[in-house]
């Protein structure tokens, strides 16, 4: 037992981030931009897909679930349904721990990308990942959650204090660092006259009491209002949600949100690769070129 926790303390520091999010998000798209992003700057990173219905995936998967079980085993082997058969097959991974962790000591990689399941439930019911995350936390590795949901939702006032109260609870539930991205944010472009406060607004969650303003509440009454208002309370009440934009076509947008990464899983505290990156990619370590800072006064969706 002691040679055991000898060797834990003398191993490479592990580091990785939990890419989660309703489906649509674009989780898949970002673990693969990201993985590639950070090879581009000398990082080794590879990708674990821990989505066991995930069968389109756009990157090469170092491991994958789905090796282990599928979504369509447990819906034939116990007639589930898909949603059933999904919460089953992480709660299956939860109780064959050993297999994922014996997987990702056999790579050599200190950096995971985690691609997670699109179902809400498992990041705010269900504790099955809470419990393999923490367990991998307990050996050493470095995590954060990364929360990715879709952009356009700040269009309806009503979607967007549903993404708020999502994002809460799932800070809540997961109880680690967290980071919450609006990602497709090019899709703000073409939405932006339908928006009736600026970006920073839904960026930085500020005084929502304007966003209940706006709500069209003759159909649904006294109630519904007060509902939402107590909602936005809450919200702001604990005060932890706040968003990054993200346009993985963009590499200053990746770097920006690699950065909050990196400081919200504590990588940034333990490795030097900043040093070797290219004159382009020097903000990584907080440096800020003249351009960087006009490209982003002229197009704020980067910031």
């Amino acid at each position: 037992m002691q040679s055991g926790l000898v060797k834990l303390r003398t191993q490479a520091p592990l580091y990785g981030q939990l890419v989660i999010g309703p489906p649509g998000a674009g989780k898949t798209s970002y673990c693969h931009k990201m993985q590639q992003f950070l090879e581009k700057i000398g990082r080794k990173a590879v990708v674990v897909n821990l989505d066991p219905a995930n069968d389109n995936m756009e990157y090469t998967s170092a491991v994958d679930i789905m090796q282990l079980i599928t979504v369509q085993d447990a819906m034939e082997q116990f007639g589930l349904g898909p949603n059933g058969a999904l919460i089953y097959c992480v709660e299956f991974l939860e109780t064959n721990f050993q297999w994922l962790l014996d997987q990702l000591k056999g790579l050599d990689c200190n950096y995971f990308i985690f691609d997670c399941p699109g179902q809400v439930e498992l990041f705010t019911h269900n504790n099955a990942l809470k419990n393999i995350f923490t367990k991998l936390e307990q050996l050493g590795y470095h995590l954060c959650t990364v929360h990715l949901v879709e952009s356009h939702y700040c269009v309806e006032p009503y979607k967007f204090i549903s993404c708020l109260l999502l994002s809460l609870h799932t800070m809540l539930q997961m109880g680690l660092p967290h980071v919450n991205v609006l990602s497709k944010a090019d899709q703000l472009r073409e939405h932006e006259a339908k928006l009736p406060f600026n970006v920073e607004y839904y960026t930085e969650v500020l005084d929502l009491s304007h966003l209940l303003e706006c709500m069209d509440t003759s159909r649904m009454g006294k109630k519904f209002k007060q509902l939402n208002a107590a909602i936005v309370s809450m919200v702001e009440d604990y005060s932890l949600v706040s968003f990054l934009l993200l346009d993985t076509k963009r590499e200053q947008s990746l770097l920006r949100l690699k950065n909050a990464i990196d400081k919200a899983n504590g990588y940034v505290y333990g490795a030097g690769e900043e040093k070797n990156i290219n004159t382009l990619l020097a903000c990584a370590v907080g440096a800020e070129t003249e351009s960087d800072r006009m490209e982003r006064d002229i197009d704020p969706y980067l910031s």
